[in-house]
């Protein structure tokens, strides 16, 4: 049994495995991935100590520093339930493994939300992207859409303004959601097609991306031929795996106090899966090292108990 389990390996679970392993604590982590969503990041100008970098070369520095420490790392597993035992918790995998731990901090972050419309699921990475940083060079030339209103549709519709033929920003709202400078920034492109009061009903293609069908707030349906759809709808909270052992929010967010605790004694969080607002990589960090140092203080406790 570790003392010290950490889910997710983002930002805030590189650093508490840093932080942890300082304190020579048993600990292991267990992630899909290294990096998170700070690998979608291509321009990151306001992480202290870096005055450009982008999110693959920043998460490159964490896992560095990470693996100077004796964490156990289990990278491509996917935690989908925690259960409490007598004294701690199972923490089990997809993948058919499972671990024991006295603590477990969650760090599983968000994940994109999916449009949920027929030829989505099927054509994800065959047209269908979540990340314009990740993917967006792959549609030089081509004609892509972009979904959503907010700051992440505006921003993947800059970088693919700059690389494909032509981009249709569709938003189902009658308003754009986001400030007025990046609103005018991708706007200011000769080659985005702002669509408002649409919204998607269909991803079409057989095998590939090949067009999508848009419907107008009157019920007026017409299809669009490209190549590439991008979703930028919002982030969910990957928080399923502690949703009958913890508290949440409104937005399905883990609820914490500033010293990254949660409801259940013994489960921290930290990062963008937690009630804290800021959903920043230098907060995410931030909190991590919080959940940390909490999990270790938790543990000296029951040990003199």
């Amino acid at each position: 049994m570790h003392e010290v389990l950490i889910v997710g390996g983002g930002p805030a679970g590189m650093t508490a495995a840093v932080y942890v392993g300082r304190k020579k604590l048993d600990a292991a982590l267990v992630s899909r991935d290294l990096g998170g969503q700070a690998l979608w990041s291509l321009d990151i100008e306001n992480y202290m100590g870096y005055q450009y970098i982008t999110g693959q070369e920043l998460m490159d520095k964490f896992r560095q520093q990470m693996e100077q420490f004796p964490v156990e790392q289990h990278v491509g597993e996917d935690v989908f339930r925690l259960t409490a035992v007598d004294v701690g918790f199972t923490v089990e995998t997809r993948q058919g493994t499972s671990y024991q731990a006295r603590t477990v901090i969650i760090a599983t972050g968000k994940r994109p939300r999916p449009l949920d419309v027929p030829g989505e699921k099927e054509l994800i990475g065959r047209g269908v992207s979540y990340c314009a940083t990740c993917d967006g060079p792959l549609f030089r030339d081509l004609e892509v859409a972009v979904v959503g209103g907010g700051a992440s549709a505006m921003a993947a519709a800059v970088d693919l303004a700059k690389v494909a033929r032509t981009v249709h920003l569709i938003h189902s709202g009658s308003r754009w959601l986001t400030t007025p400078a990046l609103k005018d920034t991708a706007l200011g492109f000769e080659n985005v097609r702002p669509l408002l009061s649409h919204t998607v009903t269909a991803v079409r293609g057989d095998g590939q991306v090949s067009g999508i069908t848009v419907k107008s707030a009157q019920g007026e349906e017409r299809d669009l031929a490209l190549q590439g759809v991008f979703v930028e709808t919002g982030l969910i909270p990957s928080s399923e795996c502690v949703a009958d052992l913890v508290q949440l929010n409104a937005q399905r967010e883990i609820v914490v106090d500033c010293d990254a605790k949660t409801s259940r004694a013994g489960i921290f969080a930290a990062g963008d899966v937690t009630s804290v607002p800021a959903k920043q990589i230098v907060v995410a960090a931030g909190e991590g090292a919080k959940a940390a140092l909490s999990a270790h203080a938790f543990l000296l406790r029951a040990r003199k108990g």
